[in-house]
Order: C-alpha cells, then structure tokens, then sequence
C-alpha cells in the first residue's frame, strides 16, 4: 500500500532541494579526505581576537540559557560604533538570514526583485523561496551595473533592488557618493537592499555615511568577514526606525545564542586586533595578486577579503579550479557568462596561500596543456 503524506505548498513543491553553495565539508566527504588550504568561502582564516575567545569561554557555562531576544548590549555597541541610534539597528542570525526576513517582508507570489546576474546567489534563493520573480541586470564590465539596476527597478515598479559593495564575486566597488546617487535615485517605492558584508576590508570612501532617515535603505554589516566569526552566525541591518521594527514582525525572537552575542561584543571593543587583521588582508591580496601576475594573469582588484584571478576564458578557469580541488585546495569560481573567466581565492594564513602557489602553478599548467 502506497505511504501517503501531507503535501507541500504548489510553491514548495516546485522548488528544487538545493543550497547556494556546497560547502567545502560535503566536498571533503566526497573526496574522503580534507582539504590543505581552505580558500573558497570567503572566510577568515585568520581567525579572531584571543579577546573573543577569551569572551565565549566564559559565556560558555550560561548556554543552558536563552540569548537576550533584543541582543540590547551588541545593538548599543553597534548604535556607538556607528554614531546612530539603537532603534536603526537589527541583529539577526548572519547577513543571510535577514536577507530572508527582507524578502518575507517584501516578496510575494509574482514580486519583480532587482538583483544583478551572477551577483549573491543566496538572495535569490530566498527571493525565489518566497515566490518572488528575479529581474537581473548583467554586470557593468566587472562591476554592478547601477544604471542598469536604476532603470530596471522603475520599469518593474519592484519593491526590492539588491546592491553589494564591495561585490561578491568580484571583489569590485562603487564609490561612497556614487552609492549615495544610486539610492537617491530610486523611486521611494523601492527598497535599496545594499549588502556591505565587506565594508570593514573597503577603502572608507566606498562606504557612504549613514542616514537613518531614509525610509527605503537598509544597509547589512556582518561579523562574519573582517572579525573571523563566520561560524557564529551574526550581522546586522541598519536602516530608518519603521523599517527596522519590521523585522520584529518575523524574526526569530530567540535566533542569537548568547554565546554568539558575546563573541560579537568582544570582537567590536578589540579595535586594535581588527587593524592588524584588516593588514594582513590587505597584505594578502597584494600576495595573491602577486601570484597571479607571475603567471601572466590579472587580478582584478579588491575591496574585500578574496580576489579574482582572470584566467583568460571560461574553460581555463574551471580546469584550474578542479585542479586546485584535486590538489586539496578548495576555492570557487562564478558561473555568470562574462565573470566565468576568473576563479576567486580568499585571503588565509601564509601556509595555505602557499599551498594555493604551488597548486596552482600546477593545475594551471594542466590546463594549458589541455588545449
């Protein structure tokens, strides 16, 4: 006799069981064996603040206990930090989770949504879980088209345009004041979603200063890149008063363990560890670069915590990134016509980044010779 079962939604049901990204652990079980240099996932890998792990240390014996719903010690930090007030700041479970939230809030069945194609896979994937319907704007060159998100956002009447800056996958940026047009343009029907996961590794003129009186801008910070705690799930969106308190329609009240909410906090008030760190990034890129050039390949230039090396075609460049996998080096690639050209390479401790120089000498020449 057949099992029979609740059905899904029309919508669920029509949704593919996929993820964004596969993770570099379903890569590893697959090979059965680890990789040497973890460098495809923008992380950073040099880790954080002995201040932070001195903080969940001592938050560790008070897990039996539920986070503070309001996560009111972070967002007073964070409303210091940035000079606003506390009421234009939400803390949620990781930039991408309050994607998710956004698209909730503002994403129905049919809904046009502005994104640029081949920009952040996982906004779409909340877009589209939403029912949304993704109007793309290919890339200017290597960077986001804003006249192009401008145009297309008026022709659709959407309700949402997503914006990084700097851009993942490329690296690339607008800057502060070019942003600053680019919102002020929009109708004040649109929402401007503008990710800034990697505003602490940008130059400070790609960062506009904030206005929380704009109604129809929320701006995403996370902690996840610059202060190295990718695994603690925590960012944040800062925006006008009234958008903000729509998040606390929807959100997970009790989504911010406390352990996470004192890594955060700890890793806010060491400045000085966040300078060194924000260095060795900078340094790290240059290094990359460096090994690229060596080769007789660009590196695009970065604002963020990876760069993209342009291997000249598509198929050179996804024969380098399996041959990096098979040499256990784990890096990514974009698969958009016109960025598939260049695979992408976050910054990492020197072991790993010498491991990336010697494999990547090697796979490389595999590829030529594969043509």
């Amino acid at each position: 006799m057949p099992i029979s079962r609740p059905p899904l939604t029309p919508l669920a049901q029509s949704l593919p069981s996929t993820v964004p990204f596969v993770g570099p652990e379903t890569q590893e079980r697959a090979m059965g064996r680890p990789f040497r240099a973890r460098l495809g996932a923008n992380e950073n890998g040099f880790g954080p603040s002995p201040r932070v792990i001195a903080a969940m240390a001592e938050a560790a014996g008070d897990v039996w206990k539920y986070g503070d719903p309001e996560s009111l010690d972070l967002r007073r930090a964070l409303a210091n930090e940035h000079r606003i007030g506390i009421e234009n700041i939400a803390v949620g479970e990781g930039i991408d989770a309050l994607l998710g939230l956004i698209a909730r809030l503002y994403v129905g069945p049919g809904t046009p949504v502005v994104t640029s194609l081949g920009g952040y896979p996982t906004f779409n994937y909340h877009v589209v879980g939403f029912g949304g319907r993704l109007v793309t704007v290919p890339y200017d060159g290597d960077r986001e088209n804003l006249q192009g998100l401008r145009e297309a956002a008026i022709r659709e009447n959407a309700p949402l345009v997503y914006l990084a800056n700097p851009d993942n996958p490329m690296g690339t940026w607008w800057e502060g004041d070019e942003i600053a047009h680019f919102a002020a343009s929009l109708p004040e029907t649109t929402m401007l979603v503008l990710d800034e996961a990697y505003g602490e590794t940008a130059p400070k003129s790609a960062l506009p200063p904030f206005d929380t009186s704009r109604p129809n801008m929320l701006r995403m910070r996370t902690f996840s890149k610059a202060y190295a705690l990718a695994g603690m799930r925590c960012g944040y969106a800062i925006g006008e008063a009234e958008a903000i308190r729509a998040f606390d329609k929807i959100r997970n009240h009790f989504g911010m363990p406390r352990i996470t909410q004192a890594a955060s906090l700890a890793a806010l008030e060491d400045r000085a560890y966040l300078a060194a760190t924000l260095d060795r990034i900078s340094a790290c890129r240059t290094r990359i670069a460096g090994i690229a050039e060596a080769h007789g390949l660009q590196a695009i230039p970065s604002a963020t915590n990876f760069v993209a090396i342009d291997c000249g075609g598509k198929e050179t460049a996804e024969a380098v990134m399996h041959g990096l996998l098979a040499r256990d080096v784990f890096v990514r690639k974009p698969a958009t016509p016109g960025l598939d050209r260049c695979i992408r390479v976050s910054v990492g401790p020197e072991n790993e980044i010498a491991c990336f120089e010697e494999a990547f000498a090697e796979a490389l020449a595999a590829a030529h010779n594969q043509r």
